[in-house]
């Protein structure tokens, strides 16, 4: 079968063995481990009555260990324990075996007794547990058989999903099958009307043979028509050619008067660098209860002589008396900022100024209508 992994039966068919072979080792392992310290716990009984002499310590680990053994049920499934019990010297008291001793024929002495089982204690004991899982006993088997259930329910689980795959894919293959039919229906249509519109297509270009014809008689009766035309056009080029040439001529005046006015600028700025010092002085020096922004002092250097005047008499009443000066406005009074007032001169000037927290007057900006808008912006800013 298509699905049918040869992989997983392989794995099917090998896991079970190997897998109750690694069972059962680990099994033994811990049976052992877990009689072992169950053993250790019960095998040399009540010390009270060894050291009272009433029963020797043979007698009591005989007991114990095969009442013990008596009580597990996993030795009677395949289980096979082999326990010994030994002195230090060699003195095997686990398993029970029989001695010839004379002294065992007269009446039990406790004193003898608890001298025995003292020294033998005092010689150290030790207890050796050997467990082995039988094979084909009823808890291999049982193992075993388990395993290869699992296996059997792996290999038919793969073994039906191989069968409903197949299913789709035959189901997948049949609706493919039809799909082609029907695209094979839509092609063969798709042909006959294709056939049509081919006589349709032969006749039109017929039609369009016999009106290229007559076009052509025509082309051949606006010839003269057309070589006029292209003699005008060409008077035309010439004509845009020398205006080009005229515009050009006066781009560069342009871009000569631009490069005047650039450095006339750049003159007027080194200039107004070189006053900046003398005025911060002498305003400084004037004005000493005012706080004089940069961007003030540069706004005043921009200005006419005349509107300097006026400005400077509004700046010597902020120095003397504020309350004189008529403020136009209040801007920037929102919450989150501090209130900044205008005042106009001569028509065109702007002033605006703020007072601060030690109650002294900052003059912000001075500036034209012109500059008002970055003027406003540089306030927004602060």
């Amino acid at each position: 079968m298509k699905y049918l992994s040869f992989k997983i039966v392989i794995l099917c068919i090998l896991l079970p063995p190997v897998v109750y072979i690694f069972s059962v080792q680990s099994l033994e392992t811990r049976l052992n481990n877990r009689y072992t310290s169950e053993i250790e716990n019960i095998y040399t009984g009540d010390t009270h009555d060894l050291f009272e002499g009433r029963i020797s310590i043979r007698d009591s680990i005989n007991k114990n260990i095969n009442l013990y053994l008596q009580s597990k049920s996993l030795i009677s499934r395949g289980v096979d324990v082999e326990v010994t019990v030994t002195t230090k010297r060699g003195t095997i008291l686990y398993p029970a075996f029989f001695e010839n001793d004379a002294t065992s024929l007269l009446q039990p002495d406790p004193i003898r007794i608890a001298t025995q089982n003292y020294n033998l204690m005092h010689d150290g004991l030790i207890l050796n547990v050997d467990l082995k899982v039988g094979h084909n006993t009823l808890l291999s088997n049982t193992i075993l058989i388990f395993y290869i259930f699992v296996s059997l329910i792996i290999l038919y689980y793969h073994y039906k999903s191989g069968l409903i795959k197949a299913k789709q894919d035959d189901i997948e293959k049949e609706k493919e099958i039809d799909r082609l039919l029907k695209l094979k229906n839509i092609y063969t249509e798709k042909l006959k009307s294709l056939g049509q519109d081919r006589k349709k297509l032969t006749s039109e270009t017929k039609k369009i043979k016999n009106q290229m014809e007559d076009e052509k008689e025509k082309a051949s009766r606006n010839e003269d028509e057309m070589i006029k035309e292209i003699v005008f056009l060409e008077k035309e080029i010439e004509t845009n050619l020398a205006l080009r040439i005229k515009q050009q001529e006066e781009i560069d005046l342009l871009k000569e008067k631009i490069n005047q006015y650039t450095k006339s600028l750049q003159k007027e700025s080194r200039q107004k660098t070189k006053n900046y010092p003398g005025i911060k002085k002498r305003f400084d020096t004037i004005y000493k209860n005012l706080l004089i922004n940069e961007r003030a002092i540069n706004g005043f250097i921009d200005l006419t002589d005349d509107m300097k005047i006026k400005v400077e008499e509004i700046i010597h009443q902020l120095n003397e008396n504020p309350k004189l000066v008529l403020i136009k406005r209040k801007v920037f009074g929102k919450k989150g900022h501090e209130t900044v007032l205008e005042v106009i001169f001569t028509y065109k000037g702007r002033l605006y100024y703020r007072k601060t927290k030690d109650n002294k007057i900052e003059v912000l900006v001075i500036g034209t209508k012109n500059t008002q808008a970055k003027d406003l912006e540089f306030l927004e800013k602060i």
